[in-house]
């Protein structure tokens, strides 16, 4: 184990850290959609206690050897200290005589959570929910949370004659009363959308109640025959992938020669509740027209992330189910069909959370999209949640200014039919099961989808574990390429090429097994666009001459992008 002591959070390792756990929430799995509240949380404490009440052996085992390893910190000679990868004691007035014991004893104490779990006989579902809430508990009860047990925030308020401490009350008001508690991530305030954020150059050529099709201008002379079609996710704005420039895939897309078409989704309000399979889908089919009329071409390549992936899939099976062919080749980003898969945001989706939760959305016409991020934050409350208590409110420092966090922040709601029918998609699992969802009318089987397809997965991934995005290789027809980006569920989207720590694997074999996958796969340095650049280029057709002017005749380039809704 790693010392508990280190250099102080730089601002850098700050945002790198929320960036690899912030969820977004374009994951497909329940639980986002489900929500996660003190009901849950002390299901899973009752869980413990009525397991330890009939069953108190391991609690007893555990008590001499506790004892000793208390009585040693209090000597000074125990050995604890946190992991190396623990942040939350890092900086050096955490080595201290005093703070190193109080850590040390926390660190015993909260040892124990897994292994009195592991031995209490509960089943294995159960056994994890009761671990998740008792992480949730020692988390929280972190002496880096609390400021007396502080000795960098401490230090801080000393320094600072006071004005750390009157600061972060001011941070703890500001959120109380703007996000119901739940501390701020990001300074917005040095971004804005059309300004620094979403700047590829375009223009909107096709707007519907839905959705807003954006063309964006050729950088190159010449373009490749076929375009491609991206879909974003409804459950977050699609400039994810449009940041600011070098940073930005829309950007890197078209200086590789890519026409390029993007969909902006409408964020939905109580009036568009009954938006759901059927409305996005159909929206799609349309766009995939205008695409086709725009540019001349019979077909087209397209791309979805998170849930724009399941989109995405649901399209093509759809369309394949109609005979229709139009969709050339398909890439999906961190995105799960298979919801049969172990992930902490499937953890609490039963028949009762889910039936709230449908209930909940019903009555408000919508989900709001902070009530997802909410739930994202508690599954990694380290990273999420107490990270930015300890900065924002004990230390009195303002969040970050980061992009990719200030796009996070950008919340957007779902219809209530859209959440429900996510529900029923996940609960079911009814991809893997051919013609158990219709869409317009048309049973959906993802195994008629006979185009080539490439899919991507994170590493670290939390929410779209790399392994469940893997099973899309063999759900699907046609012929798959899978690359594991080193990374987590963000930055695998955000893979831009100035980030020199990322790597990713490819295997052009896509066995059954992931892990055979894995075993037989090449790192590669750097990002994995360069990679799937050359895999679009080979089915793009041939290159032409670059369109002078966006849109044509019947679909007239109108507002620049990033257009109008990703404002709403």
């Amino acid at each position: 184990m790693a010392q508990a002591v280190g250099a102080p959070l730089d601002a850098d390792h700050f945002v790198e850290h929320a960036v690899e756990h912030a969820g977004g929430a374009g994951a497909p799995g329940p639980s986002p959609f489900v929500g996660f509240g003190v009901r849950d949380l002390l299901g899973g404490l009752r869980l413990v206690g009525t397991q330890a009440a009939r069953q108190p052996a391991p609690l007893v085992r555990s008590l001499p050897a506790t004892t000793r390893e208390l009585v040693r910190v209090i000597a000074g000679r125990s050995d604890l200290a946190p992991e190396r990868g623990d942040k939350r004691f890092r900086d050096p007035a955490w080595a201290n005589f005093l703070s190193r014991r109080v850590v040390q004893a926390y660190l015993q104490l909260g040892s124990g959570v897994e292994g009195f779990v592991e031995h209490s006989n509960l089943e294995a579902e159960s056994a994890e929910r009761a671990e998740f809430a008792l992480g949730l508990v020692r988390d929280a009860l972190s002496p880096a949370n609390l400021l007396l047990t502080n000795p960098e925030a401490l230090t801080r308020a000393v320094k600072t004659k006071g004005g750390s401490l009157v600061h972060g009350a001011r941070n703890f008001g500001g959120d109380l009363v703007q996000r119901r508690g739940l501390p701020n991530q990001v300074d917005r305030r040095p971004f804005a959308v059309g300004t620094n954020l979403a700047v590829t150059p375009g223009a909107v050529v096709h707007r519907t109640p839905v959705y807003e099709l954006i063309q964006y201008m050729p950088q190159t002379e010449q373009v490749y025959q076929r375009p491609l079609l991206i879909i974003p996710p409804q459950v977050n704005r699609y400039y994810a992938m449009d940041l600011r420039p070098g940073r930005s895939m829309y950007e890197y897309l078209v200086q590789q020669g890519i026409g390029l078409f993007g969909v902006s989704w409408f964020n939905p309000r109580r009036a568009q509740r009954d938006w759901g399979f059927d409305t996005y889908i159909e929206a799609l089919v349309e766009a995939t027209d205008v695409v086709g009329e725009i540019s001349g071409s019979e077909d087209l390549n397209a791309m979805g992330g998170c849930a724009g992936g399941l989109m995405l899939v649901l399209l093509t099976a759809y369309l394949a189910g109609r005979g229709d062919r139009r969709i050339n080749a398909a890439t999906t980003l961190v995105t799960l069909l298979d919801s049969d898969v172990h992930a902490d945001v499937l953890l609490f989706a039963t028949p009762k959370t889910i039936a709230a939760a449908k209930r909940a959305s019903a009555k408000k016409g919508v989900l709001e999209g902070r009530e997802m991020a909410k739930v994202f934050a508690w599954l990694r409350p380290n990273d999420l949640i107490w990270n930015y208590w300890v900065n924002n409110y004990l230390l009195g420092k303002d969040p970050p200014s980061f992009d990719i966090l200030a796009w996070n922040a950008d919340t957007t709601r779902l219809p209530a039919r859209f959440h429900h029918e996510l529900l029923d998609f996940v609960s079911r699992n009814q991809l893997v099961n051919p013609g158990e969802l219709e869409i317009l009318g048309v049973p959906i089987d993802a195994s008629q989808i006979s185009c080539d397809t490439y899919h991507v997965g994170g590493a670290t991934d939390h929410i779209t574990p790399w392994e469940g995005c893997y099973r899309t290789t063999q759900m699907l027809g046609g012929k798959s390429q899978f690359v594991m980006s080193s990374s987590g569920h963000i930055q695998t989207l955000i893979a831009s090429l100035d980030n020199p720590k990322l790597a990713y694997y490819s295997n052009p074999q896509t066995p059954p097994d992931p892990d055979s996958w894995l075993k037989d796969a090449t790192r590669h340095e750097g990002s994995w666009w360069p990679h799937w650049a050359d895999w679009l280029g080979e089915r793009s057709g041939e290159p032409r001459d670059a369109p002078s002017a966006l849109g044509d005749e019947h679909h007239p380039a109108a507002d620049p992008a990033p257009g109008r809704y990703v404002m709403l």
